[in-house]
């Protein structure tokens, strides 16, 4: 089976598309691109990020994700 993952940048814009052949890569791919922009986050806020904070960055990246099976 392929998959199609679609990851919005932030809402209302256009997403990232990419392929795979095999749901193992895909997981893992949008599991490090997940922490990657939380991270990102985390390291460009002029504030201190609590694990709470954090936690909901994360859970909100996860909504930016679509998987279609093609």
């Amino acid at each position: 089976m392929r998959y199609k993952l679609f990851h919005y940048p932030c809402y209302n814009s256009s997403p990232d598309i990419k392929y795979f052949d095999i749901w193992d890569e895909l997981q893992d791919y949008i599991t490090e691109e997940v922490e990657r922009r939380v991270q990102f986050q985390v390291e460009h806020s002029p504030f201190s990020i609590s694990e709470k904070e954090r936690e909901e960055m994360e859970e909100e990246e996860w909504t930016l994700v679509k998987i279609e099976e093609i």
